[in-house]
């Protein structure tokens, strides 16, 4: 078979698997930028029970292999009666193993905005969490979108575990494909390109326009 006449025949499953890392991506970068945010600020508490609660979430998830936290979330969970389909015992596992990363770059970029802000705003009179909202956030957001950067691409990367749970995304399309064709080079090889152009040509080229946007927005364009 040549090259033309086996990606002919196999491009609609690749894409078919695209799609389904596409959506992993997209939802475990949702439930990460949320666990991110709760926990970064929790982590900033001055009450021992939240600050505590946020350290022991960020360090199980931090110190542990993602691979296993899957495994834990769609086979030992069942045990203790909490099933999840594999689809969403997948984004869910990516969410919550970047979250704990996340959380961090939302408390550092929080810890780089100047001081002097935090004091213009409470001379203002503006409550705590209007503070945060509307004057510490977005600066931090600033700060901390290039690591945020790099986490996203390495949650793109990480989708790639959830084959090893059966979810049909590009990468068990490829090992079904070469399961079946033993096509290794060429099929990995489109798997490898199809990754790239995601990080490279579509989720980067986002980050960079989001990071001039929000500088524009605070004037430091």
């Amino acid at each position: 078979m040549g090259l033309i006449e086996f990606y002919g025949q196999y491009w609609p499953l690749l894409m078919s698997g695209t799609g389904i890392t596409i959506a992993q991506f997209l939802l475990g970068a949702v439930l990460t930028v949320a666990l991110a945010l709760v926990f970064g600020l929790m982590k900033m508490s001055s009450n021992k029970l939240i600050k505590g609660s946020s350290v022991v979430y960020i360090e199980i998830f931090r110190g542990t292999s993602l691979l296993v936290q899957l495994y834990w979330i769609f086979f030992v969970l069942p045990l203790f009666g909490l099933t999840l389909e594999k689809f969403t015992a997948g984004w869910i596992a990516i969410g919550l193993n970047a979250g704990a990363y996340g959380a961090e770059l939302v408390r550092g970029g929080i810890m780089a905005v100047p001081k002097g802000q935090w004091e213009a705003a409470t001379a203002i009179n503006m409550s705590g969490a209007r503070r945060m909202w509307r004057i510490i956030l977005p600066q931090a957001l600033v700060n901390m979108l290039p690591a945020w950067g790099n986490l996203l691409i390495e949650i793109l990367k990480g989708t790639a575990l959830v084959s090893l749970i059966a979810v049909t995304d590009l990468m068990f399309q490829a090992k079904q494909i070469n399961a079946s064709t033993y096509q290794s080079a060429q099929i990995f090889g489109a798997a490898l390109v199809i990754y790239y152009v995601l990080a490279r040509f579509l989720l980067t080229p986002f980050l960079r326009w989001l990071e001039g946007f929000m500088a524009h927005k605070l004037g430091r364009a």
